[in-house]
């Protein structure tokens, strides 16, 4: 198609000279002859504003001293109604009250001295309307930031939507994707949600995780004060941690980490990489995607991809760690028995200086206290203890399950010794292991050793 563009004239733009001297006028109008601009004439301030009624004009130049209507009145009345209109006053008079009256009723742009010199007049002229020009785009350039913004929510909207759906649709909301990653360099976060999406509809709902890690991310941050460029790229790492995994087969997605068939153990120890390759190409994703690559390492260098050690493992990548650990035990994607939260929270605290940096694993447990009303852990009334360390008049702060997830006692249960004897017989009987979480009455005797903390 033929570009057209060209065919539309630029407008000039348009300045109104006032004056009642119709010598003045003429001399102002043959120095401004040379210029860029329509040159519109009025011997009045009357006469001035029938001229701006009937069309627009960028800049008015008025003198001050005339008959009837003054320059600083007639400014005013421009301010008024045409206030994106710039406004010089011509003034050949020392007169203070004159000056006060246009610099605060007209808000005029500038003054300038009768007899004028012809360069200076020029320059504030074309001053002017440069900064005017400069002004308007600004506002064009907002109003459209506005608009795109917009257009973007609306989209941002319609994707979740679409994507939320079923796994049938998975096809369809892949074709907006296109449409997205264009829109992903104004708003990346639009993208995470997207792609977090996407990995979600990959599993049963049960076993979802992304959305809860992100949330807990966000109490960790709003609790330990974490400044926005971290919290933004924790947040992102959050939402695409799994990204990677998509490649993989369903049986595969669902199956616990501690169950994978040694032929697919090459697999998962890539997910992390590839979810980092997949978003290293978005330079606004580079650090989140530096957090996903090592949130599989192990405080003792025992993980991967790159058996990094201590302190060397980026603080992020850490926090995302205990953030997917502590999520995915309670979905059953790490070991074959899902555990509660407190459970889970129990296991990172075991594993506290092996997997877990030791000096954020107390700082985390928090944060799940907050991002969570059943975990008891974070309370330090409440105990974890093996069924041998329980004694009579102990209070189940939550319920206990069978390892199958058969229920046998539910929180607020006052143990008694048969009943305590009852437990460690049926665990014995089932070869299972249970931790107990349990409150000790203030009244319970002080002579008798209240075991440690699990």
């Amino acid at each position: 198609m033929e570009d057209q563009s060209q065919d539309v004239p630029v407008r000039k733009p348009t300045v109104l000279l006032v004056d009642d001297e119709e010598s003045i006028l003429n001399s102002l109008r043959r120095l401004l002859r040379s210029q860029p601009y329509e040159i519109l004439l009025a011997d009045s301030g009357a006469k001035a504003l029938e001229i701006l009624k009937e069309r627009p004009v960028d800049l008015v130049m008025t003198d001050a001293r005339m008959p009837n209507m003054d320059g600083a009145t007639l400014l005013a009345q421009i301010r008024k109604l045409y206030p994106s209109t710039l406004r010089i006053l011509l003034t050949g008079y020392a007169d203070v009250d004159m000056m006060t009256k246009a610099i605060n009723e007209g808000q005029l742009y500038r003054y300038l001295s009768k007899p004028w010199n012809d360069e200076e007049l020029v320059q504030a002229l074309r001053q002017a309307l440069a900064h005017q020009h400069s002004e308007s785009e600004r506002q064009r350039l907002e109003a459209l930031n506005r608009e795109q913004n917009e257009q973007l929510r609306i989209l941002n909207t319609t994707l979740e939507k679409r994507v939320a759906s079923r796994t049938a649709e998975l096809q369809q909301t892949a074709d907006m994707l296109d449409l997205a990653y264009d829109e992903l360099k104004r708003s990346y976060v639009t993208g995470t949600e997207v792609f977090s999406l996407i990995a979600n509809l990959r599993l049963p709902k049960a076993k979802q995780t992304n959305r809860q890690i992100i949330e807990l991310i966000r109490v960790y941050s709003r609790l330990h004060f974490l400044d926005e460029s971290t919290d933004r790229d924790l947040t992102m790492a959050a939402a695409l941690y799994n990204i990677g995994k998509l490649s993989w087969t369903d049986n595969m997605m669902v199956t616990p980490a501690d169950m994978l068939h040694h032929t697919e153990l090459d697999l998962y120890r890539a997910y992390p990489k590839q979810s980092e390759s997949l978003l290293m190409t978005l330079d606004p994703m580079k650090d989140a995607a530096r957090i996903i690559l090592h949130h599989q390492e192990r405080w003792d260098g025992s993980g991967f991809p790159d058996h990094l050690r201590g302190e060397a493992i980026p603080f992020g990548s850490r926090l995302l760690k205990l953030a997917v650990d502590f999520i995915e035990l309670q979905r059953g994607l790490i070991l074959e028995r899902q555990m509660n939260s407190d459970e889970a929270l129990v296991y990172i605290r075991k594993y506290a200086g092996k997997l877990y940096d030791p000096g954020m694993v107390e700082d985390f447990i928090k944060a799940c206290g907050e991002y969570l009303d059943d975990v008891t852990l974070s309370d330090p009334t409440v105990q974890v203890m093996t069924t041998r360390d329980l004694t009579a008049g102990m209070i189940l702060a939550r319920n206990l399950n069978a390892d199958n997830g058969m229920l046998l006692l539910n929180a607020g249960k006052v143990l008694s010794a048969p009943l305590v004897e009852k437990l460690i017989a049926f665990e014995a009987m089932e070869g299972a292991r249970y931790s107990v979480f349990v409150k000790i009455p203030e009244e319970a005797d002080p002579s008798v050793p209240k075991p440690m903390l699990g």
